[in-house]
C-alpha cells in the first residue's frame, strides 16, 4: 500500500516549483513566455515527469519551446535536486483553465438569462 504522501509525489512538488522558477527566469526561447505549471507527475521508478502546463497565449509554439528547453531543464533539475536519475520531462497542456473560465461563462448566461425571465414575470404580475 502507498503511503499518503509518498517520495514521488515530494519530487512533483519540488520539481514543479524548480520548474516554474526556471521557466521564469532562466528559459531565454521566445516561444516560451508566461507559463503555469499547474502539477507534476512523475512515475514511481522516476524515470518519467509528467508536467501540467496553462498559459494565455497560443499553446503551439509554446509546445514546441518547451519540448526544444526540456534538456536545458533537465540538466538544471539534476544541478538543483538531490536525484540519482532526473525524470525525463514530458509536457502537455492543461485545459482544465479553460473548461473552467467556458463553464463561468454559462453559468453567468444562464443566470442572467434566469434573471431577465423572472423580472419579466414579475413584471406581467403587477
Amino acid at each position: 500500500m502507498a503511503k499518503a504522501y509518498s517520495r514521488s509525489s515530494r519530487v512533483a512538488e519540488q520539481m514543479r516549483r524548480e520548474l516554474a522558477d526556471l521557466l521564469q527566469f532562466e528559459v531565454k526561447d521566445p516561444r516560451v513566455g508566461m507559463v503555469t505549471i499547474t502539477e507534476v507527475e512523475v512515475t514511481g521508478d522516476m524515470a518519467h515527469a509528467k508536467i501540467f502546463y496553462s498559459a494565455s497565449e497560443g499553446t503551439a509554439d509554446l509546445q514546441a519551446g518547451l519540448e526544444k528547453a526540456s534538456g536545458f531543464l533537465r540538466s538544471q533539475i539534476a544541478k538543483r535536486m538531490l536525484l540519482r536519475t532526473v525524470p525525463q520531462l514530458h509536457f502537455e497542456y492543461d485545459a482544465s483553465a479553460d473548461y473552467a473560465m467556458k463553464m463561468s461563462k454559462l453559468i453567468d448566461e444562464a443566470m442572467s438569462s434566469t434573471d431577465s425571465a423572472s423580472d419579466k414575470s414579475a413584471d406581467n404580475k403587477d
